[in-house]
């Protein structure tokens, strides 16, 4: 197959048909005046302001003739990679750090990622947020929802601690400990408010909770992704007084976004997932290959359970609306997100509130769009779903990814390929031309590739990145192919995303032998 037939393998499909209720601009940035914090360094409990940096393509890209180097440093340039300390010399971590990156398609791209350490708590929490319609939402979880998790783990006397810190003005303990890319920034503007939504929210956990108590990973887990939804919304209808900031928490609300979470605790892992996002762990066998075990289910249309479960919440009469063409009321592909306040509030609400808005807004018909079929909301929630596994020495990874990169490679792909970069050791299976017509020095050509791949495929120092040059480089032969990635590099901004999603993953390797003597010791 030609490489030029290799680029159309599929078109991948918009998450919401038609353009962005609020789309990220070129001349408006995403999102608000931000900044960037510090990689791995303990923050106050709501960062301080500095510059940012935003994605952007030099022109000499759109050219098809990448050289090696252009390509490594575009699949570079978002990479991240943290290691775990180690105390006298040893790794005491389950965690034994993680490698995480992004390759946009969008422009700017809408996913966005989160890592952090508890510091208040324990565990360490890390997420993939796959956003839509813009990227304000995703934007807004990347920096608030790991701050609602922490919250909801803390014990009470924590809690009231925090409280009485606040009351007397004095400096609070450093929540999170962020790992995050310089491009990784928070939106300044907006930070008093955040700050605000989540002190009445701890607040309220302390009315609801006595000395003593404190929820589980899980239950804490379910009450976080459901309040913040709750107060991205409220913030919209509430609005505030500068019209800019009035603006940008409408952004949120009506654009959306998904969300794949894992809080890793010891031994103990848990997974919440809202939407299509996906959590696969790589088993390694007695043999030395490896296994895919999904700990996450996709929130759509393929979902047979999930369409069962909206048909059920509405009457009888809109079960041949409620699901349409795989989306919901025939627009939105993910069954459950953030934001997306289109499905979830009544006709009356959106109008009130958009009528009030800023001026922005009275020009912009999507604003003013109301679903077909569209008779009992909310039909969109944010409740994850969420598993608990407890790891074993034989799970050696987890891989988050948006969407993006399941729809470019196999699951068990996946595994494989980030196995095979972990441990050095490369599983030969036999060589398979799927189909093809292949003379011998054609075989011989490709049995060739294959051996100088075996001796090139270490030239990434991230295995996020190594897994990125697989999904968008290989050819028809699962080969990594120069050309292939040259072209798909290289497409310029606004055709790029017809031929593939954003793509953001978080691998984070785990300690066997940690692993072991914590199931050995009964450690939780």
């Amino acid at each position: 197959m030609p490489v030029t037939s290799q680029l159309f393998r599929g078109f991948p499909r918009a998450k919401l048909w038609g353009s962005a209720l609020f789309p990220c601009q070129r001349q408006l940035p995403c999102c608000p005046t931000s900044h960037r914090p510090t990689s791995s360094q303990p923050h106050p409990i709501w960062p301080t302001a500095m510059p940012v940096r935003g994605y952007r393509r030099s022109p000499d890209l759109h050219s098809y003739n990448l050289t090696p180097p252009q390509v490594n440093s575009i699949l570079k340039a978002n990479e991240y990679s943290f290691k775990v300390p180690e105390f006298d010399g040893k790794n005491v971590s389950s965690v034994m750090g993680f490698d995480s990156n992004q390759l946009p398609a969008n422009a700017p791209i809408e996913d966005r990622r989160s890592a952090a350490t508890c510091l208040q708590t324990r565990g360490m929490l890390l997420g993939v947020f796959d956003g839509h319609a813009g990227c304000a939402c995703a934007q807004a979880l990347s920096e608030r929802l790991f701050y609602y998790v922490a919250m909801s783990l803390m014990p009470h006397e924590t809690l009231c601690e925090l409280e009485a810190a606040v009351e007397a003005g004095r400096p609070l303990s450093p929540i999170l400990q962020w790992h995050k890319h310089p491009n990784d920034y928070f939106t300044r503007e907006a930070q008093t408010m955040y700050f605000n939504s989540l002190r009445t929210y701890w607040q309220e956990l302390i009315d609801l909770s006595s000395p003593g108590e404190s929820l589980g990973p899980r239950e804490a887990l379910l009450s976080a992704f459901k309040r913040l939804d709750s107060d991205l919304s409220l913030e919209a209808q509430v609005g505030d007084a500068n019209s800019f900031l009035h603006y940008w928490v409408l952004r949120v609300a009506f654009s959306g976004a998904t969300a794949c979470v894992a809080h890793i605790d010891g031994s103990d892992l848990y997974v919440a997932n809202t939407g299509d996002g996906r959590a696969v762990l790589g088993v390694q066998e007695e043999d030395g290959s490896f296994s895919a075990h999904t700990l996450s289910n996709d929130h759509n249309a393929q979902n047979e359970n999930e369409v069962a479960r909206i048909q059920g919440e509405h009457p009888p009469s809109e079960k041949k609306t409620v699901v349409r063409q795989d989306r919901l009321l025939g627009l939105l592909m993910p069954f459950r997100a953030f934001g997306d306040v289109k499905f979830k509030w009544s006709i009356d609400l959106q109008r009130g509130v958009l009528e009030s808005g800023p001026d922005q807004l009275h020009d912009n018909e999507h604003t003013k769009f109301i679903p077909p079929n569209y008779h009992t909301p909310p039909y969109l929630t944010a409740e994850p779903e969420i598993t608990h596994h407890r790891l074993r020495p034989q799970d050696r990874f987890l891989v988050l990814g948006t969407d993006g990169l399941w729809e470019t490679l196999h699951r068990q792909e996946v595994v494989r390929i980030v196995g095979e970069y972990l441990t050095g050791v490369h599983q030969r299976q036999p060589l398979t031309v799927g189909g093809y017509h292949v003379t011998l020095g054609q075989m011989q050509g490709l049995l060739a590739e294959r051996k100088a791949r075996a001796s090139l495929a270490f030239q990434d120092q991230n295995a996020a990145t190594h897994l990125i040059r697989h999904a968008v480089g290989n050819n028809e032969f699962g080969a990594v192919d120069h050309e292939t990635l040259s072209k798909m590099l290289s497409l310029p901004e606004e055709l790029a995303r017809m031929y593939r999603d954003d793509i953001t993953i978080i691998i984070t390797q785990f300690n066997p032998h940690v692993v072991g003597h914590q199931r050995q010791g009964g450690e939780s």
